[in-house]
Formats: C-alpha cells, sequence, structure tokens
C-alpha cells in the first residue's frame, strides 16, 4: 500500500539495533538455551502486540527479537571445561581477598553474565585476568591483590 493511504499514526519508526558486541559469541550449554528461550519468548510477545495492533510494542519486540535471533545465530557453543588445573571458558573460581573475603565467580558468555549473581563475562577485566592461571597464582584487582584458591567445572 501506498504511503499516501497510511495514517501517521498507524506506522511506528523502527528502534534502532541493539548493540552487538565485537567479541565472539562464546555461549555455555545453559547460555545458549537462555538465548533460545529470549527468542522464543519475543517472537510470543511481538506476535501478540501485532494482534492486539499496539505499534510501539511491535517495534520494541521486533527489536529484541531482531538481536537475539542475530545472537542465536552467532552463538559458539563451549562445552564445559574437562580439567580444572587452569582457569578456561566456563570454569567456576574462587578467589581469596586480602581482607578475607572470598568470591566465586563463573566465566560464561557476554549475555549469560550477571556479575551480582557471581557468572561474569570472558571479556572482563576480571575474566582476562583470570584466564590461564592455576590455583596458587596471584591476580591484581584494583589496588590489592587476591589469590586464585579453586578452579572447579
Amino acid at each position: 500500500m501506498s504511503r499516501a493511504f497510511v495514517k501517521e499514526s498507524d506506522s511506528v519508526d523502527e528502534l534502532p539495533d541493539r548493540l552487538i558486541s565485537e567479541h565472539g559469541n562464546l555461549v555455555t550449554p545453559e547460555g545458549l538455551a537462555q538465548i533460545e528461550a529470549a527468542v522464543q519468548r519475543f517472537d510470543d510477545a511481538h506476535a501478540a502486540a501485532q494482534v492486539a495492533g499496539d505499534l510501539a510494542l511491535v517495534a520494541a519486540t521486533a527489536r529484541e527479537l531482531r538481536y537475539w535471533s542475530a545472537r542465536l545465530g552467532s552463538a559458539e557453543l563451549v562445552p564445559a571445561p574437562l580439567d580444572v588445573d587452569r582457569v578456561q571458558f566456563g570454569s567456576t573460581v574462587t578467589i581469596a581477598r586480602d581482607d578475607g573475603r572470598r568470591q566465586t565467580y563463573r566465566i560464561v558468555g557476554e549475555d549469560e553474565a550477571d556479575p551480582a549473581n557471581g557468572s561474569i563475562s570472558y571479556v572482563s577485566p576480571l575474566a582476562r585476568q583470570l584466564v590461564g592461571k592455576r590455583v596458587g597464582d596471584g591476580v591484581r584487582m584494583g589496588a590489592s591483590e587476591t589469590e586464585i584458591v579453586a578452579i572447579t567445572r
């Protein structure tokens, strides 16, 4: 249909795409499942928004669907590490800080990272320092030193 016959209120400009990281899209099996679930969730939400005629929601869900579909298409599944000799993608690492606190982080893909819940992106500064290290190795965090005290899968 020609744009001349469409009311201005019947269209909503497409939202700009979400930025996609320049880094490889490495994912754990759990991360891949999260991305697949996001694609399904936003596909369903997009269809519902279209049925409801909610043009703003159509644009918002289309944007999310484009993002998550692109992330699914570029996902590189990395199986769980086979050994725990060195920190690697998918490892769970426990560090001891100078003040006696212990913190545990799992190194995961960017979309599944949630530092407040113990998972950090493999491209984060901390993860970059940890990868390749062994139990007993020190890692600098800000002005303090930490020591790797455990590595698990």
